[in-house]
Formats: structure tokens, C-alpha cells, sequence
């Protein structure tokens, strides 16, 4: 008698058909002059995915040699009809740590800072930062190895992200390793990473973000500001519910609070991938692998989009493996939706997918996905 196949692995036979699937209509297709094989990838990709795992709406968007394709599937809010595109606002979530660390980039190229200078001087919500060794420096919180925990602890009184919450987390001795020795996700260090870039400056770091990084690369439809309007992907939760981003929270700006666009997502993507051209600096600090994975320890929350070789300034560096090329990717999830943004920074290829629902397994596999992607239109 055959024996049953469990859910696990049917999942994972999916997953594999729907990558074999993207990799076969790709090989089949022609590159002609003005690509279309990048069209016809991107929307077969996205089409698949959105009948394979039945979220609400999906936007993918992808960048070639400098031609670029945006599509959407699904819809921006149930119900409402409104199909998602490249206009239409997203709340990225922790991809906003990639801004973060590429204004640090940009701070270090001009001579504000060094990215070894001591955090704690310049954070400002607390007189100073907890030590192990030696202070905490800027590189350290930009590359999740600070030793801070990845959340904030509850404190009596204090409202969450308060000047309060903040100081009661970084009270005592709430390192959990040696700045440096180890990586931990943290949401605490991007956090304050953009509090001490705020203070060196000598900025909010709202205006910073927009005078060093925003307005330079054009990407008018980025910013806190919570959305309105329409044309705004409405997020909802595992259960499907659905989920209020609320107003901006001042001491969140560095981890996890950017609404964007698909199209202002393909700007920052050519940006990445214009290897020389201007904010040639700034980019290079940003790309530059700091810590190796080998020898940390611990490495922790760093692997759910695929595993982790280096970080970067907020990058994710995975190194070429068989077919696939060099890669810096961010996941993001805020507020019920998922996003992620992936490039092969030699190969002139970036992809950027957001889907509005808390569904883990369909997260996982749309970085899979885009990084599959990514290796067929820039194989090896």
C-alpha cells in the first residue's frame, strides 16, 4: 500500500513544480532586443504564484540590463476590485533596514561618521548604550551583531517604543553577546541606528532619509506618511482579518515603518545595480560584506529568504551557488503584508514581490520564488 503523502511534502512538491515551471517558460523564451523574455517571465511568475498560494493581491516587479516589468494579480483589498500595480502603496516592513544602513553609507562617505564610531554618543533616548568589551558601534547595530535582543521587552508604564520602553530595554545588561562576535536579528539595533544617525547629523531622521537617499534617487512615493486613497494594499493577518498600519511611531523610523511603491522599489533597484555611477561610494559601503557567517556565534533569524553567507549594511548577502548568482536580499512583513527585494548586483537583476497577507509558507516561497527568478534571468 502507498503510503500517504503528508502535507509538508506536498508543499514542498508544489513549491518544486512551480520553480520548474518558471525555469522551463523562461528557457523557452526568445531574448530579443527589447527583452521580452523579462515580460513574459515576471507575469508567468507572478500569475503562478498567485493561483498556487491564494492571497488577496501579489505585486512583482523586476529590473534587466535596464529595462524593467511591473505586474499585479489579485486584489489590493478583498472585494474592492482594484487589481495592484505599480503605483499602488506598500507597507515594506523591515526592508525599510536597507534604508537605514545605505543613509549610514551615505553619512560615512561624506565624513559625518565612521562606521566604527560608538553608537551611544548620538542615540540620544538613553544617556548610554550598554557595553561587553567594547561600546556598541554603528556597524555593529547595521549588521544585526550589536548583542541586543530582536524586541523590545514590555515595561511597566511605558508605552511600546516610548523614550521609556527604550530605556528600560537597554537598562542593566541585556547583551546577549559581545558586539560583533555573533548576529541576532534586531529590530532594537536598526531602530537605533536611525536615532544615532539623527544625532550626528544633527537631523530628524525622517528629513535625513529624505535629503540623503530619497529625493536623490527620485522615489517620490516613499516615505512614513501612512497611505490613503484607493490604491493602497491592505494588509491582513493569518486568519484573514483585516489589519490597521495606524500613524507613523517616531522611534521606529529605522526598522520596520516605509510605504513605497513597485515602481519607486525598480528606482531604488536600478540605483543598487548602477554599479558606477553617482553614490558610487555610498553604495559600495552599503553592498560591502562585513561579517562572514563563518565564526559567529550565534547566527540567529537570518535565513528565512535563503541563507545567509554575509551581512551588509541591512543586506543579506548570499554568495553564488550553482546556477544562482551573487545576491543581497530584505524580507519585510508589517501590518499583514510580506514583501521582499532581491538583486544580483554583477548581473545587472533585481526582483521585488509583496503579498498583503500574513501567510508564512507563501512568504518563504515567494523569496524562493524571486531568487529562482533571478538565477534564470541571470544564470551563471
Amino acid at each position: 500500500m502507498a503510503r500517504p503523502i503528508g502535507r509538508q511534502e506536498l508543499k514542498e512538491f508544489r513549491m518544486r513544480l512551480l520553480l520548474a515551471a518558471i525555469a522551463v517558460c523562461a528557457a523557452a523564451l526568445p531574448a530579443y532586443a527589447e527583452d521580452p523574455l523579462l515580460d513574459d517571465a515576471v507575469s508567468f511568475t507572478g500569475q503562478i504564484f498567485h493561483l498556487d498560494t491564494a492571497v488577496p493581491g501579489l505585486v512583482i516587479a523586476a529590473v534587466r540590463g535596464g529595462e524593467s516589468a511591473v505586474f499585479g494579480f489579485g486584489e489590493t483589498a478583498k472585494g474592492s476590485g482594484q487589481e495592484p500595480d505599480g503605483d499602488t502603496r506598500i507597507g515594506v516592513g523591515s526592508i525599510t533596514k536597507t534604508f537605514t544602513g545605505l543613509t549610514l553609507a551615505h553619512l560615512a562617505a561624506a565624513g559625518t561618521v565612521d562606521l566604527t564610531d560608538a553608537a551611544g554618543p548620538n542615540v540620544g533616548v538613553v544617556e548610554t548604550l550598554p557595553e561587553r568589551e567594547h561600546p556598541i558601534r554603528l556597524v555593529d547595530l547595521a549588521t544585526h551583531s550589536s548583542g541586543l535582543g530582536r524586541e523590545l521587552k514590555p515595561v511597566d508604564g511605558a508605552e511600546k517604543y516610548s523614550d521609556a520602553s527604550f530605556a528600560g530595554t537597554l537598562g542593566g545588561d541585556p547583551l546577549l553577546f559581545t558586539p560583533g562576535t555573533g548576529i541576532l536579528y534586531s529590530n532594537i539595533g536598526f531602530d537605533l541606528l536611525a536615532m544615532a544617525l539623527s544625532g550626528a547629523a544633527d537631523r530628524p531622521y525622517r528629513d535625513l532619509l529624505r535629503e540623503t537617499v530619497l529625493d536623490p534617487l527620485g522615489l517620490d512615493a516613499t516615505g512614513y506618511e501612512r497611505p490613503d486613497g484607493d490604491n493602497v494594499m491592505t494588509g491582513y493577518d493569518w486568519n484573514g482579518g483585516e489589519m490597521d498600519p495606524g500613524e507613523p511611531i517616531p522611534n521606529r523610523f529605522g526598522a520596520s515603518a516605509l510605504h513605497t511603491t513597485a515602481n519607486d522599489m525598480i528606482r531604488y533597484l536600478e540605483w543598487n545595480l548602477d554599479r558606477f555611477g553617482d553614490g558610487m561610494e555610498a553604495r559600495t559601503l552599503s553592498h560591502a560584506a562585513y561579517l562572514v557567517r563563518d565564526g559567529l556565534d550565534p547566527v540567529y533569524g537570518m535565513d528565512e529568504s535563503g541563507h545567509m553567507d554575509a551581512m551588509g549594511l541591512g543586506w543579506v548577502v548570499m554568495m553564488p551557488q550553482d546556477d544562482r548568482p551573487l545576491i543581497l536580499q530584505k524580507a519585510g512583513g508589517a501590518n499583514g503584508v510580506f514583501s521582499y527585494i532581491a538583486f544580483a548586483p554583477t548581473r545587472g537583476v533585481g526582483v521585488f514581490m509583496s503579498i498583503n497577507q500574513f501567510n508564512f509558507s507563501a512568504s518563504i516561497a515567494m523569496a524562493e520564488v524571486a531568487n529562482q527568478l533571478i538565477a534564470t534571468l541571470a544564470p551563471r
